[in-house]
């Protein structure tokens, strides 16, 4: 019956009574629960977008006095965010500014229903922020930005949950967007929200927060303010974690970090903590998961960093072993960043690694890899030019 109301235009009269009859209660009131009803139909969603909703729902929530007038236009907008089209309508009629408002209104309310709004209105924020095309994310950072960026976390703050995720498409043209919301502050509200919460047992907020974190370090750009804010030294407080969720993520941000970044390699590289527990990780038999990513760590911190004192460290941690073992990977990705990682070492200073080389049979395992007719031609490239710099040692 949904499907067929659309099918006769149903939508288009919806729209002209927000329209004709905004100050008629009443009847928005059934209007907005009929809206609510169809909103989550692909064919609706449809309709509305060749509309002007966007601009009728915003004037109806700047003006919601009661809670339950709010919670459904929350309700309609919500299912609305998850169309593209409407979404740029959204932001384009000023949505994301009527939410700071009401999130500033309602900030450190211990009532039930105020909790409620707040945790809508951050959602919905949340959700604006996931746009698929360049001209919703341009529109969504344009507008008040440093607000609608900060006012989700201070909500998870006080609530203690994470209602905020930097997670917009990360395309080249893009990264302008992330590097704004570093320009603003939202870094040191991320990682404050993460030190206050290391040692809770809900661990979604660590998790979203490093989430949000690992992406905005994608940018080079931001990896450079982000080092020259001492970002990496704080979040290896998180190293203390014992929830897999949080470690797995933590992994991913530090080797964001370092990607392409000599200085943020030899900052984690000289860090005997961080190498003993990547170690660590990379022996876990629980997840397969933070062990790869443990490996993928060390390799991007021997390929990124130019340092013999990194190299020492390493060696100094019995990471070379992993190394070597994840050269021969089922992951033709992992046994590529391997290969290249130990490549560099051994250029930087072969003469430290030569007896963990030794032990842990790397000559032996790039015979294997160049003799197996399903090795990859990068991988054999790899692992010749791996052996060109180990012709350079007499024992090897």
């Amino acid at each position: 019956l949904q499907e067929e109301l659309v099918k006769v235009g149903v939508i288009t009269s919806l729209v002209r009574i927000l329209t004709d009859y905004a100050e008629s209660e009443p009847l928005v009131h059934v209007d907005l629960l009929a809206l609510c009803n169809l909103a989550d139909l692909d064919t609706a969603k449809e309709a509305l977008s060749k509309t002007k909703v966007a601009e009728q729902l915003v004037k109806q929530l700047r003006r919601a006095e009661s809670h339950e007038r709010l919670e459904i236009v929350f309700e309609i907008l919500q299912a609305l965010a998850e169309n593209d089209a409407l979404k740029v309508q959204l932001v384009e009629a000023g949505v994301q500014e009527v939410l700071s408002e009401i999130l500033l209104r309602l900030q450190g309310s211990s009532q039930a229903e105020d909790t409620c709004i707040v945790k809508a209105a951050s959602d919905l924020i949340v959700s604006l922020l996931l746009g698929e095309t360049e001209k919703m994310t341009t529109a969504s950072f344009s507008r008040n930005s440093k607000i609608v960026y900060l006012l989700p976390i201070q909500a998870g703050r006080e609530r203690g949950t994470a209602r905020f995720r930097c997670s917009m498409p990360l395309k080249q043209k893009l990264y302008g967007n992330c590097e704004r919301m570093v320009q603003v502050g939202v870094i040191h509200q991320l990682l404050d929200l993460l030190e206050k919460h290391v040692e809770s047992a809900d661990v979604s907020v660590q998790h979203a927060a490093l989430s949000a974190l690992r992406n905005l370090a994608i940018p080079v750009a931001n990896k450079v303010q982000i080092l020259e804010e001492r970002v990496a030294e704080r979040i290896q407080a998180l190293l203390r974690s014992e929830s897999p969720p949080v470690q797995f993520k933590l992994l991913g941000t530090l080797r964001m970090l370092a990607d392409g970044q000599a200085d943020a390699a030899e900052i984690l590289g000289q860090d005997p903590t961080l190498l003993n527990r990547l170690v660590q990780w990379c022996d876990a038999n629980n997840s397969a998961g933070i062990r790869g990513e443990a490996h993928r760590l060390l390799a991007s911190i021997l390929q990124h960093n130019r340092s013999q004192e990194v190299i020492k460290a390493m060696q100094e941690a019995r990471g070379v072993k992993h190394l070597v073992s994840m050269t021969t990977s089922e992951h033709v990705t992992l046994q590529k960043e391997a290969l290249n990682a130990l490549t560099i070492a051994s250029t930087i200073n072969l003469e430290t690694l030569e007896e963990s080389f030794k032990e842990s049979r790397l000559v032996q395992s790039l015979h294997r890899l160049l003799q197996d007719v399903n090795t990859s031609p990068e991988v054999t490239y790899n692992s010749m030019g791996l052996l060109c710099s180990l012709l350079k040692s007499g024992k090897l």
